[in-house]
């Protein structure tokens, strides 16, 4: 297949899904309609509800659940090939993520904005809820004490990215002081707050910014450190503050750099250098079903399922905005993790250095970063292919390769920061509805909810040396994540039912995940034992069971010949 045809074609297959499918699902399945009070009206705060334009919440929407997501996982499966990375990406993100997204938001708003794990209360039992709050609980637990990591190793790989990433807080909340309380017009502050973005981004190529070892401490783990500072007060903060006007200066930035993308793509038009299909590559575990629980973000993930229930829910204006914010947004995931796809099959192709500072290209570059397993361990060795291939793309337009480089590592280090300061936010909504249901109502006050997501997290992370402790917990990830995305498909399912609607639309999604990640955990429990892994055994046998209860909860309830709600 050719490149400069993947991407258009992707583009329109997109487009096309959106007009009619996603449309299609908003307003006959979902019975979408703006007569309908949203709890950003209903319960407005200011704080955490508050009315806000589609266009804005889609940055903040979108930013939440792309994270690193659409780039790692896509640069570790083409190690199968491309055909199926991009088939699952295309297909999986049309019938499968985005009904998920949007069904993940609107049950949440027609449900007082509360998080998927609070309904299932309400549409199943209490016992089947605290199931669930458990899986969503360890979720954001290893999400925000990895992701501390993940930035603070991305500081070191790209220091020049760290004046222009921690510049772009004061213009964000510039921002957000100028449209909230100025009643600015959001567009043009916006193409201000860009201008000044890149500017500090030229600053940070010339400046670049490596923090020393301090008190003992290597400079990493000073890093998250103040990351962690950060996003407990991040997470505090009403989210017109910093997060929403963040969010959508991120969302333009990725926009330009998608449109950045796609024209380097059609500029150099690099060929396909990967092959097709390769279904038993060294150390590799069996494509079968790991490719559907290492692309999660970008075709299906359980953590946008957090997103959509937890912020995003509590910011609709109107109910029709939700296709546009749930469905459309899982779809511009999509075109990012093809983009990403054709980086790493095709632009590396162009050049990459192998040992010796050898130059290799075509078919031998792409088999130097996925010779084996092995070769594609760690987080520079899974993000080197993707950056290589971008810019070897990028530097077709004429932009130097250490400009593109800096631009891509403050891309890289946004999105991660966003996850990281989304993941708390949501993780205090947990901690908070668990302890008002447990009448422990201290605990349920946002800062001490927010200081008990974020320390657990840093303890998680400092219980081992270099801030890596979640590490030891990471193998759980993708098939933990993706068994939560099969769960809040049954509780999409559920919900519908009680309306009387059709579930064919969600049934073959939910049966799939639950399918492919049931037998991704059972594998994982196989190879834990073999390596005799008691930890991960232990609660990789308790998730199993955790998974299979839910399961049979729900079904109990969906058996019912009428279920009434």
């Amino acid at each position: 297949m050719n490149s400069v045809i993947m991407v258009a074609g992707t583009f329109f297959l997109y487009i096309i899904a959106y007009s009619i499918y996603g449309k299609y699902l908003g307003h006959r399945i979902f019975g979408l309609s703006n007569e309908n009070e949203t709890p950003s009206h209903r319960l407005r705060d200011n704080i955490d509800y508050i009315p806000t334009k589609k266009e804005v919440l889609f940055g903040h929407h979108f930013t939440s659940i792309a994270g690193l997501g659409p780039i790692v996982g896509p640069t570790i499966a083409v190690i199968w090939g491309f055909v199926p990375a991009i088939l699952w990406v295309i297909f999986g993100s049309i019938f499968m993520g985005a009904i998920h997204d949007l069904g993940s938001v609107v049950v949440s708003m027609r449900n007082k904005g509360y998080s998927i794990g609070e309904i299932t209360t309400k549409l199943v039992n209490r016992r089947t809820r605290m199931l669930f709050l458990f899986i969503i609980f360890f979720e954001l637990w290893m999400v925000i004490a990895v992701f501390a990591l993940i930035i603070a190793i991305l500081f070191t790989l790209y220091p020049g990215s760290v004046i222009p990433v921690w510049l772009q807080i004061p213009i964000s909340m510039g921002v957000g002081y100028y449209v909230y309380k100025k009643n600015g017009n959001i567009y043009i502050a916006s193409i201000i707050a860009i201008i000044l973005m890149y500017f500090t981004i030229y600053i940070g190529t010339y400046y670049p910014v490596k923090m020393p070892a301090l008190f003992g401490l290597s400079g990493q783990e000073i890093w998250m450190i103040i990351l962690f500072a950060y996003c407990f007060i991040a997470s505090v903060l009403p989210v017109w503050v910093l997060l929403q006007p963040r969010d959508f200066i991120n969302a333009l930035q990725l926009i330009l750099i998608l449109v950045l993308m796609a024209l380097a793509v059609f500029v150099s038009h690099p060929h396909i250098v990967a092959p097709a299909l390769r279904l038993h590559p060294e150390g590799a575990p069996p494509i079968f079903p790991f490719l559907f629980i290492i692309i999660a973000c970008g075709a299906i993930s359980g953590f946008h399922s957090l997103v959509a229930s937890g912020t995003t829910s509590k910011q609709i204006d109107k109910e029709s905005d939700a296709v546009f914010i749930g469905y459309g947004g899982m779809l511009a995931e999509g075109f990012l993790a093809t983009l990403v796809i054709v980086a790493c099959i095709a632009g590396i192709g162009l050049g990459t250095h192998g040992a010796n500072g050898v130059v290799l290209t075509g078919k031998e570059a792409y088999m130097h970063h996925y010779l084996s397993w092995t070769a594609i361990k760690g987080l520079g060795a899974k993000l080197s292919a993707f950056v290589t291939g971008a810019v070897n793309m990028i530097e077709k337009l004429g932009i130097p390769k250490n400009l593109s480089a800096t631009i891509l590592g403050v891309f890289l280090v946004s999105f991660a920061n966003t996850t990281l300061d989304t993941a708390a936010r949501i993780q205090r909504y947990v901690i908070s509805e668990l302890a008002l249901d447990y009448k422990l109502k201290p605990l349920s006050d946002k800062y001490i909810a927010t200081f008990i997501a974020v320390a657990t997290a840093a303890l998680l992370a400092f219980s081992n040396k270099g801030g890596k402790g979640a590490l030891v917990l990471w193998p759980l990830f993708g098939s933990v994540n993706q068994l939560l995305a099969g769960l809040a498909l049954l509780i999409i399912t559920v919900y519908l039912k009680r309306k009387n609607k059709p579930l064919f639309y969600v049934a073959i999604p939910l049966v799939f995940m639950v399918v492919m990640t049931g037998f991704a955990m059972a594998y994982n429990i196989l190879d834990f034992f073999h390596k005799r892994n008691i930890l991960l055994l232990l609660i990789g046998i308790a998730v199993f069971i955790l998974e299979i209860w839910m399961v049979i909860e729900a079904m109990v309830v969906l058996k019912k010949k009428e279920i009434t709600g």
